[in-house]
């Protein structure tokens, strides 16, 4: 019986991989870039929701600091930020709600179940999102009184990156 080298490559590749999946891990979390940070907040594009004023371009240039928050009714991970939002609504942090590609019923469902953060609210079918350069929800944007984006989380607010990411750049943006 010969020795043939190739039998041991596909160990080889597996051992490989292995060693980069782990190496990608140590990593941690990592933000996803935004191009908006340090730039004016796209055009506000969204259609009435519910009562109420929408959202719109003249509330993000207002003074003070304020969030938008993209969220729908189909999206667990922001059923599981909610509670923050509420929370950080109590504190007095004004919250923008833009609710994504979803159905005026069902968003008003979820609200009525879970309560309304929201200073103001608007839906929006694709465009504003495509604009804001949304990965998908929910993403929330830290806006500061010239109507300029100071952070973008993307995905849920949680207790972690709460106060190692949203309170500085609440922080920040009020200065």
């Amino acid at each position: 019986m010969t020795f043939r080298p190739l039998i041991l490559l596909p160990l080889a590749v597996f051992a490989l991989f292995a060693y980069l999946a782990y190496q990608g891990m140590q990593k941690g979390d990592q933000p996803l870039p935004s191009m908006m940070e340090g730039h004016e907040a796209a055009p506000v594009r969204v259609t009435p929701l519910g009562e109420g004023d929408p959202i719109t371009d003249a509330d993000l240039r207002a003074p003070g600091v304020k969030l938008v928050n993209f969220w729908a009714s189909w999206c667990e991970p922001c059923r599981a930020e909610h509670p923050i939002l509420e929370a950080l609504q109590k504190e007095g942090v004004v919250i923008y709600g833009v609710n994504y590609k979803d159905t005026p019923e069902a968003a008003a469902k979820f609200l009525a179940e879970m309560g309304n953060p929201y200073t103001k609210i608007g839906a929006d079918s694709g465009p504003m999102a495509l604009d804001w350069g949304v990965y998908g929800v929910p993403e929330t944007y830290v806006i500061d009184g010239r109507g300029v984006v100071v952070l973008r989380v993307a995905g849920p607010i949680t207790a972690g990156n709460l106060d190692t990411m949203l309170r500085p750049a609440l922080k920040k943006a009020a200065q």
